[in-house]
């Protein structure tokens, strides 16, 4: 990761959804972290090509994206690489939760999108990357 600047993936097919995840998050989520730059996706393929890339600090998915769901590509992510960006799973009821948890996601949230609440989750995922610390799975929402 560059110390000036975070790159964010934000995964959904819904442009409404990668619009609101982008205002949610701003260009500076904390003073202590670097500037963060947003990297879109609508398809499960584009995912795929921008992190074998490389320079993903975060990814952020849709879990009812389609025809490639969020939780089938976090899943796929997190068993085929070694060094996986963090995921942040959004969900649309709370009794996918369990669903999120085998696509092994490090943070899960809610549908509707509330921006506090996705600010925080991605300002641990960062610092959590930024040192190289391991992610603490979230196992509730």
């Amino acid at each position: 990761m560059s110390a000036s600047v975070s790159m964010v993936l934000v995964y959904s097919d819904d442009p409404a959804f990668r619009d609101a995840v982008r205002l949610a998050i701003g260009r500076r989520p904390a003073a202590d972290l670097a500037r963060v730059d947003f990297l879109e996706a609508a398809t499960g393929d584009e995912v795929l090509a921008a992190v074998d890339a490389g320079g993903i600090d975060v990814l952020i998915v849709d879990g009812e994206a389609r025809p490639t769901g969020g939780f089938g590509i976090a899943k796929q992510l997190k068993d085929e690489l070694e060094d996986c960006p963090p995921v942040l799973l959004y969900v649309a009821r709370k009794d996918d939760t369990w669903l999120a948890n085998w696509s092994l996601a490090d943070a899960i949230l809610t549908l509707p999108i509330e921006p506090f609440a996705t600010v925080e989750a991605v300002i641990e995922l960062l610092k959590h990357r930024e040192q190289a610390l391991p992610v603490r799975r979230a196992a509730a929402i």
